[in-house]
Formats: C-alpha cells, sequence, structure tokens
C-alpha cells in the first residue's frame, strides 16, 4: 500500500488520469490525498469531482478556495467570473449531490506525522490547535447554515468574524506579517513577496519536527520542499504540470499539463 499526495487538479482530468498511470494508483489498495481546488479553470471539473466522490474510500481531498467559489456561486451567493469553467458543473443533473459532497470535505487532514491543508496554517497553531480550528469550520460548512457562513466569508464590509478568519487561513493563506498575522492579495514567487511580508511557513513555530505539511494553492511557488513542508501545486491549470508525492518515501512524480484548451 502506498500513500500519494497530489497538487491542485482544477478540472485537469486527463492530466491526472496520465498521472495516476505512472504512479500506478491502485484505488483498492493504495490512498491518494488531494490539495484541494478540484475544480474550476481546468475544463473538466465535473469529471473531477465524479471521479473523487466514487472513490471516497481511497481518495481523500481537502477544500480549497476555487471549490469554496463553486459553492457560493451555487448557492447565488457570488457570480462566475469570465475565467471560471464551471458552467457544465453547475448545470449537471446531480449537481446537488456533487456539491453536498463537496461542502463536506475537510480543511485539514492529519495522519501518520503528515498533515495535508490547502493553503496554509498560523505560526501559533500547534497540530492539536490547527485540527480544533479545522473541525470547527468543518461542522459550520456541513450544518444547516453553511451559506450563511460562505456569505461571510465572502463580504468584505465589517469586522471579519473569527470563523471568516480561519476559512481564510485554511483556503487562502500565502503570505504573513513578521508577527505572523495573514496578509493577502500576494500571488507571486517568493523573490517578488512585498516588503516586511513572509511565507507563511517561514516563521518557526513548529513543536514537532517530525511533523510535516503538504499544501497547495501557491502555483507561483512550484514544486517547494523544506524541512517539514512541501508544496505540491505547480501549475497545472496554468499549462505546467501535476504532481505526485510519496508521502512515505518522498519520491516526486510529475505529468505534464494534457487538458487541451480550457484554461
Amino acid at each position: 500500500m502506498a500513500t500519494y499526495a497530489i497538487g491542485d487538479i482544477h478540472g485537469c482530468m486527463r492530466t491526472l488520469e496520465r498521472l495516476l498511470e505512472r504512479i500506478r494508483f491502485d484505488d483498492a489498495r493504495d490512498r491518494l490525498w488531494l490539495t484541494g481546488d478540484l475544480v474550476n479553470r481546468g475544463p473538466a471539473s465535473l469529471a473531477v469531482v465524479r471521479w473523487a466522490r466514487e472513490r471516497e474510500r481511497s481518495v481523500t481531498s481537502v477544500l480549497g478556495n476555487h471549490d469554496v467559489h463553486l459553492l457560493a456561486c451555487a448557492e447565488g451567493l457570488r457570480a462566475l467570473r469570465a475565467q471560471d469553467t464551471l458552467a457544465e458543473f453547475l448545470a449537471a443533473p446531480d449537481r446537488a449531490e456533487l456539491l453536498a459532497w463537496l461542502r463536506r470535505r475537510p480543511l485539514l487532514l492529519a495522519a501518520e506525522k503528515h498533515s495535508l491543508v490547502h493553503a496554509g496554517l498560523l505560526a501559533e497553531w500547534d497540530l492539536d490547535a490547527a485540527c480544533a480550528a479545522a473541525r470547527r469550520l468543518e461542522e459550520a460548512l456541513a450544518g444547516a447554515r453553511y451559506a450563511s457562513v460562505l456569505a461571510e466569508y465572502f463580504r468584505r464590509d465589517g469586522e471579519p468574524s473569527p470563523l471568516r478568519m480561519m476559512l481564510r487561513v485554511f483556503i487562502a493563506l500565502r503570505t504573513v506579517d513578521a508577527r505572523g498575522a495573514p496578509r493577502a492579495g500576494f500571488t507571486g514567487p517568493l523573490a517578488s513577496l512585498p516588503p516586511n511580508e513572509h511565507p507563511w511557513f517561514s516563521l518557526p513555530h513548529r513543536r514537532d519536527p517530525d511533523w510535516t505539511v503538504i499544501f497547495g494553492h501557491w502555483a507561483a511557488l512550484d514544486l517547494y520542499r523544506a524541512p517539514g513542508y512541501w508544496g505540491l501545486d505547480t501549475g497545472c491549470a496554468w499549462g505546467r504540470s501535476l504532481t505526485a508525492l510519496d508521502v512515505e518515501r518522498g519520491g516526486v512524480i510529475q505529468e505534464p499539463y494534457a487538458d487541451g484548451a480550457g484554461r
């Protein structure tokens, strides 16, 4: 049995299929962890979510910001943007079941000295605190009032609630200030960091040196490896590659983008 983590898929089903062939993934034997953003940018978001849902015994995905954007569009809280590729999903006959499954994805997966998150974690969190914050958010998103949680997340006025701030950390964090407070807006490479902003994973805060965080979300970071961290968003939706990490052995396998038009 092997455990693989795969970076942001973004609806790139053909590339995913080719990568799975290369790693010889067997859903009866192996486990697959996905860093979130199953949907959008690529041409086959519907196929990717159907595929993951059908294999949820062996495939686990955390929730990403594009997944949350899709949920908000489905609730009428956001409008589709010109660059979105979500129309097929929103018109699908099984959309209700797929959306219900998607909103119940975890924000954080922790197992065997590894954790999986879409974007990042706060410097002040140890693993127990991160798990507690994730469970609180997951309960809110799975509950009857989840639409109000989404509405609060995308509201831009007023003082942000604790739930809104925590959700932003899990699905959208890239940089922090020197005190570890989240900053917003930066999407570029490390060489272009604004003054007084730091990668969220750069501040010393680790209480367990054996705990490794696997994350996605930051395509401009590309494949990132540092003690205790793996960044796996290698820009598949931007025509680059989709990356798999053999979690136990540390090997990396990359598949070039193969999904044609639709980015």
